[in-house]
Formats: C-alpha cells, sequence, structure tokens
C-alpha cells in the first residue's frame, strides 16, 4: 500500500472525526464506557445502626434504705444522724429544720405525734406551738412534763415525720412508709412502758388504721410496748368538747403509770 496514500487516508479519517466532535486523542485504542461502568464495585450501604437504648435509670427503694439505715443505728444520736442524712423524702427540701425529739428519752412515757408544724420548723423541737403548749398543760395534769429529769415524771416526745410537710398537709402514705423504720427504730431504742400515739397519722403508720374518734382511748400494742391512741392536741383545740374524752385518757395512762 502506498505510504502516502495511507497518510492522506489518515489524515481525511481524523478530520471527520474532529468534525464529529471528537477532538481529544486520549488513547490508541477505544475504551468502551460502558464496560468501565459496570466493573465499578458497588457503593457499600451501611445498615443504618440501631441506637443503643438508653440506660434506666436506678429505682430506689427508699423504703429498704430507710430499714437498713435505722437497722445500724446503734444509739438515739446514730439514729437521729441516720434520719437527717436520708435524702429521699421530698417533704425535707422544703424545711427549714430537722425535728427529731424533746424531752427525755429514758422517760417511761413516749408520745408519737403526725408532724412539725410552723412552730416547730422554726424551733427544731416537737410541739412547741399552741398545740404544743396544751399539751404541756396535758401532761402536767398528770404529773408529767417534757423538762423532768425523773423518768419516772417526764415525756419523751417525737413525730413520724422529722420535717415539716408543706402547707401542713398530711404526709401521704409514701412518706409515711419510708420514715416508719426509723421511727420503730427510735422506739426500739428509747425503749419507753407506754407509746402514746396522738391523731391519725401515727396511727396509720404504727397501727395500719385510721380513725382516731374510734380508736382513741382503746389500749393496744406497738412493738410489743403498751399503746394508746389519743386526740391530737390541735384536735382539741379546734373540738373544745373533745378535751372530755382526752382527759379520760390521761387519767387512764396515769393509772398505769401508778399501777
Amino acid at each position: 500500500m502506498d505510504s502516502g496514500n495511507t497518510y492522506w487516508d489518515d489524515r481525511a479519517l481524523l478530520e471527520w472525526q474532529v468534525e464529529l466532535g471528537a477532538d481529544d486523542a486520549i488513547q490508541d485504542t477505544p475504551v468502551d464506557r460502558y464496560a468501565l461502568e459496570a466493573a465499578k464495585p458497588k457503593p457499600k450501604v451501611e445498615t443504618p445502626k440501631t441506637p443503643a437504648p438508653a440506660a434506666e435509670p436506678v429505682k430506689i427503694d427508699a423504703v429498704a434504705e430507710a430499714r437498713s439505715a435505722a437497722k445500724n443505728a446503734a444509739d438515739l444520736p446514730a439514729l437521729a444522724a441516720a434520719v437527717q442524712a436520708f435524702e429521699h423524702c421530698e417533704i425535707k427540701r422544703g424545711a427549714r429544720s430537722f425535728v427529731f425529739s424533746d424531752g427525755n428519752p429514758a422517760a417511761r412515757v413516749m408520745i408519737v405525734g403526725e408532724a412539725p408544724g410552723r412552730d416547730e420548723d422554726r424551733a427544731g423541737k416537737p410541739f412547741v406551738g399552741v398545740a404544743g403548749q396544751l399539751l404541756d398543760r396535758m401532761l402536767a395534769a398528770i404529773d408529767l412534763g417534757r423538762d423532768h429529769d425523773d423518768p419516772t415524771r417526764s415525756a419523751y416526745i417525737t413525730n413520724v415525720m422529722p420535717w415539716r410537710p408543706p402547707s401542713n398537709r398530711a404526709p401521704d402514705p409514701t412518706e409515711i412508709a419510708m420514715m416508719l423504720p426509723f421511727l420503730e427504730r427510735h422506739i426500739t431504742l428509747a425503749n419507753p412502758d407506754f407509746v402514746v400515739l396522738m391523731g391519725n397519722t401515727p396511727c396509720q403508720a404504727l397501727l395500719k388504721r385510721t380513725g382516731i374518734t374510734r380508736m382513741r382511748g382503746t389500749w393496744t400494742e406497738v412493738l410489743g410496748k403498751p399503746c394508746l391512741p389519743m386526740f391530737h392536741p390541735a384536735y382539741l383545740l379546734r373540738n373544745t368538747s373533745a378535751k372530755r374524752e382526752a382527759w379520760a385518757d390521761l387519767l387512764d395512762l396515769n393509772a398505769r403509770l401508778k399501777s
């Protein structure tokens, strides 16, 4: 084949290709772009990761913790410290003072009230308001008092709740349940001869019953101790006609003390 003719033929073909738009020479041989596309590795589709479930908050058994803390208290100061350190009772957040007890811990009579009021919250002692003053007069009528050093003439006073509930409301069953182990340990450590429950809240806590108008004046037993439910002094201030029954209960208590 004539080399000259080959040159002009190749040039003509090249010009024809340029006219067609192939104006950029890349390789000597054509490339099958479709084959290249098919040979490309498929992109890896990652399966979305399922987020790990959030850890459930640890549920605290406040009653069990109270029971353990109370059991470990060897004496009344240790019990007071354990109650004051207890963080699971929300009433504590709004109270000003910790109200543990008052009177002679060696007294034969232990009085359990409901909860501190405004005056008690300010003073840090139970039964110091108007109701407390009435209680002192009631005790004095049978020759008892919280200030007596003689255990036979003194009284030891505490409450179911050591903190004042908001707006002086009654403690709810959950709050009573979590403080009950401390109260039971309190009675055990004080070891009185007689326990007086003043009002529905201590009856609900220790006797699992309410209805103080039916229960008052009827002796029962709490933790192996003779127990007498009585009207709370605050109730007597609102219902003066009930003072007659309260006086009868005091005389009954006095008779037991002297028997």
